[in-house]
């Protein structure tokens, strides 16, 4: 491929531009197919989403309710069994180790169950552990501890 051999691709340039507001004879004449008067045939009449033509918009007359502030929120940070199959303990300083939670990580750690089944055992030690996991965890003779 050279600078000399480009061609566009078939179809790429084949529409063609509608050129308004050149007289009669090129049929996008007068209005320019803006149709008779109003704010949309202004050329400023283009409105932003929700505008009541200045009547104060729904979204302003409805009132805030409630409040829910999700920058203190205690959420924690969830693996599920199949994520932790390859490890032989689970707790905080292996789940740094392993590089899953950032050593700034102060969020409480909870697992839940996965697909699979568990090959081989695994100790956990975590603040929360659903009871799919659990069974999962103990059916392939591992240890379930939760931290309070």
């Amino acid at each position: 491929m050279e600078l000399h051999n480009l061609k566009y691709t078939k179809g790429s340039r084949d529409h063609k531009v509608k050129t308004l507001g050149r007289g009669y004879g090129s049929g996008m004449g007068k209005r320019s197919t803006r149709g008779q008067k109003g704010q949309h045939a202004r050329k400023s009449g283009n409105v932003r989403q929700g505008f009541e033509g200045g009547q104060t918009p729904l979204y302003r007359k409805i009132p805030k309710v409630g409040f829910n502030n999700y920058d203190f929120a205690d959420r924690p940070v969830v693996f599920t069994t199949d994520q932790l199959a390859k490890l032989k303990v689970v707790d905080r300083k292996s789940l740094i180790a392993a590089r899953l939670i950032a050593k700034t990580c102060s969020s409480p750690i909870k697992v839940i169950a996965g697909k699979k089944a568990l090959k081989a055992p695994i100790e956990v030690t975590v603040d929360y552990v659903t009871k799919g996991a659990e069974k999962i965890i103990t059916d392939a003779k591992g240890k379930v501890t939760i931290k309070k």
